[in-house]
């Protein structure tokens, strides 16, 4: 066969040679593909000609590489001279494939699976399986060399590796002492690898099993080395070009170098710059402060700038993700500190933890330290605060001003959702002085946001789809949308799963499986912005077309709501400020919180519904607190609609004779005050009232500025009750030569929306009462549904609206 060369035959070949000669019957060359491969193999073959080198469902050899598949060697097989630690390092082959690979016995032969690369040292094998590459079970289990299989002889550049950085996978040792580093040089010695093997040695009757992460050559140190994530896994291998893949021999003399837990974070790469939308301008800030406290800029070390960032923002806008990101484009030593890794029950353990973190940042300067969720660990000081977190709050302060002090090329970082439970003595100059706000996105940056996740899917959105989707995800920080995308994932694979049981003849290509529009819109229906999830409120589908008449009422609410959102820039060129809020007053039943639904439906924002008696509460200080978290929560999540019906309950006028502010409803309405129009700006919120009483509100609430639009939400006229009936008569089932709505609507001249409403029940209950079976509803019901639903405001209330508007409006 052309494929073999007449080298030399060595001591195992010259014993089984008489084995060879019968070997050599059993191989065939294809004419077609130049592969050599066994007789029973051909039939196979001849249907696959030329077989894949990517999935290959038959044996054979071509171009000197073994396309195979990897089997158990049986260790009781093994030479009297061969151990089972040298069997571990062995790949066992047939000797006459051995031959046909030009795979000389006891050299370093390459072994290649889709996933992992890793050499090891040929030895031959009887003729029983001329094919078959053998392992031990260790050393498949180890480096998970199974599957489809190739070998061939190690040809390329062998390094000499001068230092070997390695990190221990499972359970770590407390410390590392000198006998393991002895025991690494020896186990390793003249062995080869690739980044990304895993070695295992034992260590006083463990198994300790610890993965490459980076080699160091002496010309490491004129060239910056590739880190590879430990995590990952190693580089596809998809074809026998070893010109790609760089291989080093260990020596006794090779450092072994271990990482613990936190410098592994210098590996790690998990986010990148690029995968951040929307925060450039952000980012570019927070990159130059970095870039100064690392020691970057050598002309300006002798001053001690800024040793500490606090980062913070809502829950899941993206603070962690930023700071790692950034972090990592560093490329230095990082120490990540939780409060649950660094709390203890023991005391002074907790302080002495936070000592050693500061003092290994020091020594592997420059470095940083990355606090995350910095007011769990150390919250503000009050009089409940206990010893514990008192001692943690001065010593992480003292050990500051020691960083401070020492001008050392350390940087602080630290993460919060709650700013203001960072205690004030962590943020003075000196510590953490840096403040930046992660802020939630606007629609332009959810749109960056979403052009980044949706890269990563398969999908056939148009740039107006994305526009679409930025605009109506109101409140969503870089979580949400993630969590978005993911729910419109789920309902692709359900349909896509759909389309499969309904469709059975047509294949399931999974490669085809495309994000659509559908699949965003059924996501957004179930999705709501994270900080809305504590106050979420289940807003009925309800649309305008359901409220009948009321157009004057509706016009000022779109006004109010609907025009600041898609008419942003006519209030800017009319040098005007959106109004704040909309004040709604009349009889009940009106349909005054009805309409409140409509618009937070057809407007498409985050509707926050306040119950009154929910504000108040026994102890002072939280009816006001609960006021507070209302408006900060529509803030986070603006553009927003706070929604307070019967108001008057909340923002009773106050009187002269309750004392200085002692009453908590005088005390809740100041706060309300504070919130419509105070220091903090309200932003894209917007304040829907509504109450029977509008006599009762407090004239401070009443004024521009605050509630400045007073609608009133009379009885319906004969056109609105017109539509009323309309709208509740299209679902009933009525005798309509008998019913006449003309006549409905003369008869119902001081009703309100609820009692026609009212009215149309009663008189469908008055048709069941005569045949529980019946199915239309005739005049007679009519008429006896009038005789129990009478007018039921009274003239005296009319009077008050009516004095009320000659009054105020």
């Amino acid at each position: 066969m052309s494929l073999i060369s007449s080298k030399e035959i060595n001591y195992y070949f010259c014993r089984m040679s008489t084995k060879s000669r019968k070997s050599l019957s059993s191989w065939q060359q294809c004419e077609k593909c130049q592969c050599a491969l066994t007789q029973k193999d051909i039939s196979v073959h001849e249907v696959n000609c030329p077989p894949s080198t990517e999935n290959w469902n038959h044996p054979f050899v071509l171009n000197g590489v073994l396309y195979s598949t990897v089997e158990v060697f049986q260790t009781q097989e093994l030479p009297k001279r061969i151990s089972e630690k040298d069997a571990n390092d062995m790949v066992f082959v047939s000797q006459f494939t051995l031959q046909l690979c030009e795979i000389a016995i006891g050299s370093p032969t390459v072994i290649a699976t889709k996933d992992e690369v890793v050499v090891k040292t040929a030895w031959p094998t009887n003729d029983k399986s001329l094919t078959s590459v053998s392992l031990t079970k260790h050393a498949i289990d180890l480096n998970n060399l199974s599957g489809l299989i190739k070998i061939c002889s190690l040809t390329s550049t062998v390094h000499i590796a001068k230092e070997i950085v390695i990190s221990q996978q499972g359970k770590c040792l407390s410390d590392v002492s000198v006998e393991l580093d002895i025991i690494l040089k020896y186990f390793n010695e003249h062995k080869i690898f690739t980044v990304g093997n895993r070695i295992s040695v034992p260590y006083y009757g463990k198994k300790l099993v610890y993965k490459i992460v980076q080699i160091k050559t002496e010309e490491s140190k004129r060239k910056p080395t590739e880190i590879v994530d430990v995590n990952d896994l190693s580089k596809p291998f998809k074809d026998m070009n070893l010109t790609k893949v760089d291989f080093y021999k260990a020596f006794y003399t090779t450092k072994w170098t271990i990482l613990d837990k936190d410098k592994e974070n210098v590996a790690k790469k998990r986010h990148k710059i690029e995968d951040i939308g929307g925060y450039d301008a952000l980012i570019s800030d927070i990159r130059d402060v970095v870039a100064i406290g690392i020691g970057k800029y050598k002309s300006i070390e002798h001053f001690n700038i800024c040793k500490g960032i606090l980062l913070y923002g809502p829950s899941g806008v993206g603070k962690s993700m930023i700071a790692n990101a950034i972090i990592s484009e560093c490329n230095v030593n990082t120490f990540t500190v939780y409060s649950s890794d660094i709390y203890s029950k023991s005391v002074g353990e907790t302080e002495g933890k936070l000592k050693e973190v500061f003092s290994k940042a020091i020594s592997s300067a420059p470095s940083i330290i990355l606090f995350e969720d910095v007011d769990s660990l150390c919250p503000k000081r009050n009089n409940s605060s206990t010893d514990h977190e008192k001692r943690v709050l001065t010593q992480l302060v003292t050990l500051f001003d020691e960083l401070q002090n020492t001008n050392n090329n350390v940087l602080v970082i630290a993460t919060t959702a709650k700013s203001d439970l960072v205690d004030s003595s962590l943020r003075r100059p000196g510590r953490l002085d840096m403040d930046f706000e992660i802020y939630v996105p606007t629609p332009d940056m959810r749109k960056e946001i979403l052009i980044k996740l949706l890269s990563k899917i398969p999908n056939t959105l148009s740039c107006e789809d994305i526009q679409n989707i930025s605009f109506v995800t109101h409140g969503f920080v870089g979580a949400d949308l993630y969590g978005l995308c993911s729910r419109a994932i789920i309902n692709a694979v359900k349909c896509c799963q759909k389309n499969k049981a309904t469709f059975d003849n047509e294949p399931d290509d999974p490669n085809e499986l495309k994000m659509t529009m559908i699949d965003f819109h059924y996501a957004l229906t179930v999705t709501k912005p994270s900080a809305m999830k504590e106050v979420l409120v289940e807003v009925p589908n309800v649309r305008w077309s359901d409220i009948g008449g009321q157009e004057d009422l509706k016009l000022k609410l779109k006004q109010s709501v609907e025009w600041p959102l898609k008419h942003p820039e006519a209030f800017v060129r009319m040098g005007i400020a959106p109004p704040r809020g909309v004040l709604m007053f009349g009889p009940p039943g009106c349909s005054k919180t009805m309409i409140a639904k409509a618009l937070a439906t057809e407007s498409k924002v985050n509707f926050l519904n306040i119950k009154g008696p929910e504000l108040f509460s026994k102890w002072v200080g939280e009816s006001e607190k609960a006021v507070r978290e209302v408006f900060r929560k529509a803030r986070q999540v603006a553009p927003s609609i706070i929604f307070i019906d019967e108001i008057d309950a909340l923002g009773g006028e106050r009187s002269s004779s309750s004392g200085s502010g002692s009453n908590v409803q005088e005390r809740v309405l100041a706060q309300l005050l504070t919130e419509l129009d105070g220091v903090t700006a309200l932003g894209s919120v917007t304040l829907v009232a509504a109450t029977n009483r509008p006599d009762k509100i407090d004239k401070a609430l009443l004024r521009p500025g605050r509630l400045d639009r007073i609608i009133y939400v009379g009885l319906p006229d004969e056109k609105t009750r017109r539509e009323i009936f309309k709208i509740k008569l299209r679902h009933m089932n009525i005798a309509k030569e008998e019913v006449n709505i003309v006549e409905l609507v003369s008869r119902t001249k001081d009703y309100t929306g609820a009692e026609i409403q009212a009215l149309c029940h009663e008189a469908a209950m008055k048709a069941l009462e005569e045949d529980i079976n019946a199915t239309l509803v005739t005049k007679e019901h009519f008429d006896a549904a009038f005789g129990a639903i009478t007018p039921r405001t009274p003239d005296s209330l009319i009077k008050i609206y009516k004095d009320y508007m000659n009054k105020v409006l």
